[in-house]
């Protein structure tokens, strides 16, 4: 019939060969791919406004090879001084197989495809990153089907998440940047939290906030301005003028 295409070569509608370039793409993030951890997120307390979570947690890890599609390093904004202070933007665009993260994640956690949140550990250089997007149409029905997901994702910035997935080094995190106090806080053997006679936290030693973030210190910072600015009875508007 004139219009349509060949019955002989319309692969659209072959298992075989779809299955065949499946195959072969999985052999080859397996042998040109980095293995990695895949954490998924856990929503603990969702906003539905916002549809944000202040709450969030991380439990497990699910080891699986993706592709790394950067070749000339990090893409993103890379590192830049913002209003902020010294902000590290580095961004990886990595590819996984469709079967191979329903085989190796999907089916313990019921996820139908990689969420945006969830969080990559690689470690070859010790570094989280985290799901900003996935495009599920990287290679488009190629065959008539769909083979990968494309993950762009940034590096992780802590925000008081809690890890205990069983990796050391990705439970690590929580340990060396959580500011939580709670989390600090001198418990008995039952598990309750010790309090002083005026009702704060009994907390570890361990627990110093400047090392933790450098950039709570501001006694340094002001004992620095004070050699440079002068807000004496002389000149309380540090203008300088030396009246």
């Amino acid at each position: 019939m004139v219009g349509t295409s060949s019955f002989f070569f319309n692969n659209f509608q072959s298992s075989q060969e779809q299955d065949l370039l499946e195959n072969l793409i999985i052999e080859a993030v397996s042998i040109y791919g980095l293995d990695c951890y895949y954490v998924p997120r856990n929503i603990n307390n969702l906003d539905k406004l916002y549809y944000t979570d202040d709450q969030s947690s991380y439990t497990n890890a699910y080891l699986v090879a993706l592709y790394v599609e950067n070749v000339d390093g990090y893409a993103g904004d890379g590192n830049f001084m913002s209003k902020f202070g010294l902000e590290i933007r580095d961004q990886i665009v990595m590819s996984i197989p469709i079967r191979t993260f329903n085989q190796e994640v999907g089916s313990y956690t019921a996820q139908l495809r990689p969420n945006e949140g969830d969080i990559l550990y690689f470690p070859l250089h010790k570094k989280c990153f985290q799901i900003k997007f996935v495009d599920k149409f990287e290679m488009f029905f190629q065959l008539g089907k769909l083979y990968s997901y494309k993950l762009t994702c940034e590096l992780f910035e802590y925000s008081n998440e809690k890890f205990n997935t069983g990796i050391p080094e990705i439970d690590a995190i929580q340990v060396k940047f959580d500011t939580n106090i709670v989390d600090w806080a001198v418990r008995t053997e039952d598990g309750l939290n010790l309090l002083t006679e005026d009702g704060d936290y009994v907390v570890s030693e361990k627990y110093v906030l400047k090392n933790i973030d450098a950039t709570t210190e501001n006694v340094d910072i002001q004992q620095e301005s004070a050699q440079f600015i002068d807000f004496s009875e002389a000149d309380p508007f540090a203008e300088g003028s030396g009246l």
